[in-house]
């Protein structure tokens, strides 16, 4: 090769070299929560955002369950290589909150890049679960759930029951559960998530406080208030229908869902983000209905709260690095992707825009049933209904699970288990409030 060609080709492998490092795309680290069907939905957004910007990378990262993923963020941030992006449960936000320095708010990281988010942009209940008491974004709004019902019309079908009727009311599901049992249905009913969906849904339903300051939206020093008739004579009723076999308890978290998905059992409360799941595994047509309730308790039905789950920024991170997660979350509330998100997975839209344009496609009427979730949120709160909002959250749904399991297996009654959770629950809280102060 002659000299004169060999510099030529020399000069073009350092302009591409030096081209590379300028153009290389700023990789942004995104650990989250979502497997199954839903892990799949996660990696084409991210695949369809890296492919329409080139300048960023996301990386996604299955991290494990909610609380693994969130455990595994903190002991990150504490070792100094936290992600840039983590996926954390509702129930973990007061947590996040007051994680003093670890945090960067979104709205304000949002601005900084020049490019602000606008909270009004979102639904109302979602928005002001993720805001600061000034209205400001703290996280992203992303995978927002609702607690809706589920039943197996097929199963209905054979009991002789109307498979477009759902009971509406407790009184009613014990009827229709036990119609199902007579027809040789081995479980009427189930629950998934026991404490967010029959502790903290139920009482908003309701219309009664599950805590003190306004469920914890008022201060630190919220205090569980639960110890009321009224969440006795429930939890006393499912532990009466456990026995008379129509109430099947199915375990914590999302273990009961596979009691459903299965046609073990007929119906089942539990996250609208489950739909996914159930379209893709059930061998049986299924419907979609409202929560049941007491219908001699005035003021109910109100409203449910959310669940799912919302993106954090981790604080210390560079300017590129901020410029992109913005651009990734401007890319996820867009009307386009965020209505496609809800239509694919049952969580609800976390923006109007999405919402809006689902309704005019005509998807609600052909997919009867998945308007429930957002009708359900879509309704103005009250200071029982607007959500939960405590320290601790995660540690004390273990507790209350804990008090639940017991009450269902008959080891204690529901008066004492309810007067544990408040008990330990409390003693929590008040760690809680000691340690931000």
């Amino acid at each position: 090769m002659r000299p004169q060609h060999l510099a030529l080709t020399f000069a073009a492998v350092l302009t591409a070299l030096a081209t590379s490092s300028v153009y290389a795309a700023t990789d942004i680290q995104f650990w989250h929560s979502m497997e199954g069907a839903l892990g799949e939905r996660v990696n084409e957004l991210v695949k369809e955002f890296n492919e329409k910007n080139p300048d960023y990378n996301v990386n996604a990262v299955y991290k494990g369950t909610y609380g693994e993923s969130m455990n595994a963020g903190i002991a990150a941030f504490r070792a100094g290589n936290a992600p840039d992006v983590l996926q954390v449960f509702e129930v973990g936000t007061a947590t996040m909150m007051y994680a003093k320095g670890a945090i960067k708010p979104v709205q304000e990281m949002s601005e900084e890049a020049g490019k602000p988010l606008d909270p009004k942009a979102f639904i109302g209940a979602v928005a002001g679960y993720y805001s600061s008491q000034e209205g400001k974004l703290i996280s992203m709004p992303f995978n927002s759930s609702t607690v809706v019902f589920y039943y197996n019309k097929d199963a209905f079908k054979k009991a002789g029951l109307d498979p477009e009727k759902a009971p509406k009311t407790w009184e009613e599901l014990a009827d229709v559960g036990q119609k199902l049992k007579a027809a040789g249905q081995e479980c009427g009913y189930t629950t998934s998530w026991p404490s967010w969906a029959q502790l903290e849904t139920f009482s908003a339903w309701h219309n009664v406080p599950y805590a003190t300051k306004d469920n914890g939206f008022g201060g630190v020093d919220a205090r569980l208030a639960i110890d009321t008739p009224l969440h006795v004579r429930h939890l006393d009723n499912l532990a009466k229908l456990a026995k008379e076999g129509i109430f099947t308890y199915g375990g914590r978290g999302d273990q009961p869902n596979s009691l459903f998905i299965s046609g073990k059992c007929a119906m089942i409360t539990g996250s609208s983000g489950m739909r996914a799941n159930i379209a893709k595994n059930a061998k049986f047509e299924f419907g979609t209905s409202t929560l049941p309730y007491y219908a001699d308790v005035k003021g109910a039905p109100q409203n449910t709260i959310i669940g799912g789950a919302s993106l954090w920024v981790f604080a210390k991170k560079s300017p590129e690095v901020y410029k992109g997660v913005t651009k990734f979350f401007h890319f996820l509330a867009s009307p386009e992707i965020a209505a496609r998100w809800h239509q694919q997975t049952g969580y609800v839209p976390v923006t109007v825009a999405a919402y809006e344009q689902t309704k005019k496609s005509g998807f609600y009427d052909k997919n009867p049933g998945t308007e429930i979730g957002v009708q359900q949120l879509n309704v103005a709160t009250t200071a029982q209904s607007r959500g939960v909002r405590l320290g601790f959250l995660p540690q004390i749904r273990e507790i209350e699970d804990q008090e639940i399991e017991r009450i269902m297996a008959g080891k204690t009654s529901a008066q004492d288990g309810i007067k544990t959770m408040v008990t330990r629950g409390n003693e929590l809280l008040e760690k809680f409030e000691k340690s931000v102060k």
